[in-house]
């Protein structure tokens, strides 16, 4: 999405308004403000304790803001617990991969479809017929992200026994089947090399234009933030530093001394 489309007054998919965290006296945000637009990827960049975790975790509600708020399609998020946010279109992948390792692929990516289901206890307990209807959906949607993430030949491998990268993809096949609007990405190229940070970078770009997802990355791969994301904002020490297109920021003075370092060192 062009910044000339982003210009004709669309409302934002999701609002950062004004957002502090405080923990202990520490300030770890300080009234840092953005907007996301649906069919974005917007990369959110920053050294070690610039807050983009803590950023990150409001998003997902691990954390409670101190004081601001966010806002997913003009509502506020802030009121719904951890466990709500998938179903109003929120998914995310971790830093440190988040699967359940004694269990399969295609039973972690399930655990992501049900995220999205109305099933409970007692229905699923009886097997009533609307249960079995959804568990072939689950099933049919399961399949086919797996397909989609070229993961099917291990969709019966207990994800412990699988290379770092492979994991990683099983963590957004989960993310993916629970149908996000934004798909939040921590820090997805670590611990990939040089060819599985290209191809990485070829997939987020995919995902969003073949399912219509919003992408929020956090990454400190400058190479990758800089070739997919149309937006970027950079944050140091708890505050927006800047933000701007990918060439605005890389250019930006602050962002270099910061960060990205200078052509003198």
């Amino acid at each position: 999405m062009t910044q000339a489309q982003l210009a004709q007054g669309q409302s934002p998919l999701l609002a950062v308004r004004d957002v502090s965290v405080v923990f202990g006296g520490i300030i770890a945000l300080n009234g840092v403000s953005f907007d996301m637009h649906q069919g974005q990827i917007l990369g959110l960049i920053g050294p070690n304790g610039a807050g983009k975790t803590t950023l990150f975790n409001c998003l997902s509600r691990l954390y409670q803001p101190s004081s601001g708020d966010i806002l997913m399609e003009g509502e506020s998020i802030l009121k719904r617990p951890p466990h709500r946010i998938a179903e109003i279109g929120i998914g995310r992948t971790f830093q440190n991969v988040a699967l359940f390792p004694n269990l399969s692929v295609i039973d972690n990516v399930r655990v992501g479809a049900h995220a999205r289901s109305s099933s409970d206890i007692v229905s699923d307990s009886l097997r009533l017929a609307w249960i079995r209807r959804g568990e072939a959906d689950v099933n049919k949607k399961v399949h086919a992200i797996l397909g989609y993430l070229d993961l099917e030949s291990v969709a019966h491998t207990v994800v412990s026994g699988l290379p770092f990268g492979t994991q990683k993809r099983v963590e957004l096949a989960r993310a993916l089947a629970a149908d996000p609007k934004i798909l939040l990405l921590d820090e997805p190229a670590g611990g990939l090399n040089h060819e599985e940070v290209y191809v990485l970078g070829d997939l987020i770009r995919k995902i969003r234009d073949d399912r219509k997802i919003t992408v929020l990355l956090v990454e400190h791969h400058m190479g990758l933030v800089m070739s997919i994301a149309d937006h970027v904002v950079a944050l140091n020490f708890g505050r927006k530093l800047a933000e701007g297109t990918p060439a605005q920021v890389q250019a930006d003075p602050d962002v270099i001394k910061a960060y990205l370092g200078s052509k003198d060192q």
